[in-house]
């Protein structure tokens, strides 16, 4: 566990507070993907939209997991920043890779989508949210889901703390990104494909950040111990 109380501006570079210098990237993507909202022009935006989306009903219920998404992304970098910091690397890692090459298709093939409704089948209190919710949130930049990779992103780093590993943890961490990701077509900000591209992504992302990368910092480090022990 790091000692943040111990962290001053002469010592941020120390090993033991480096990590924070990868929380930079988040500053970084923010720049790159509000450049890309307001600089490309809206008559290269693509719809994305299958026919599966016509028979998916609005139902403002999911607009609740859906808001969960900020506190579940938070929550994690929050844990891991004060109780385990290598799995908080890997995260990031995971993070870096995926949005990273999500901000790339987004600058390369721009994509929105057009199937929120026009009016709403309901009044009431979710409702009224969700509309001041889609004044504020734009239809751009959708495919893939950013929401489905950031609540896989926590699943995943869930996954890979001591903590989290038992059955019962790994399902409620697996469920709530599902459900999260589920509620993206439920609440009209996304459209199924968006959805299967970002598990995609994430799929490539995993086996790149948690079983390829560990396997050569292993090999790399056996080596060593090897010698060692010799």
């Amino acid at each position: 566990m790091v000692d943040y109380r111990r962290l001053r501006p002469n010592n941020l570079t120390s090993p033991e507070f480096r990590h924070l210098f990868l929380l930079l990237f988040w500053i970084a993507f923010g720049i790159c993907f509000a450049s890309a909202e307001r600089l490309i022009p809206r008559a290269v935006w693509h719809p994305v939209w299958c026919p599966l989306d016509d028979k998916i009903p609005f139902c403002e219920w999911f607009f609740i997991p859906y808001m969960f998404w900020f506190v579940f992304l938070v929550g994690m970098h929050l844990y891991l920043l004060l109780f385990d910091i290598p799995a908080f690397r890997r995260f990031m890692y995971f993070i870096m890779v995926t949005y990273s090459v999500t901000m790339v298709v987004y600058i390369l093939y721009p994509t929105c989508q057009e199937l929120r409704p026009a009016v709403f089948p309901r009044d009431n209190f979710l409702t009224r949210h969700v509309a001041g919710f889609y004044e504020f949130d734009t239809n751009t930049n959708v495919c893939p889901s950013l929401h489905c990779v950031g609540s896989m992103a926590v699943a995943f780093a869930a996954w890979d703390t001591e903590r989290f590993r038992k059955p019962g943890w790994k399902f409620a961490f697996t469920a709530t990104a599902l459900l999260i990701s589920v509620s993206t077509v439920f609440v009209k900000q996304h459209s199924v494909i968006d959805v299967l591209w970002a598990w995609l992504l994430c799929g490539a992302a995993y086996v790149i950040v948690y079983v390829i990368l560990p396997k050569k910092q292993n090999a790399e480090v056996r080596p060593w111990h090897e010698e060692a022990t010799t």
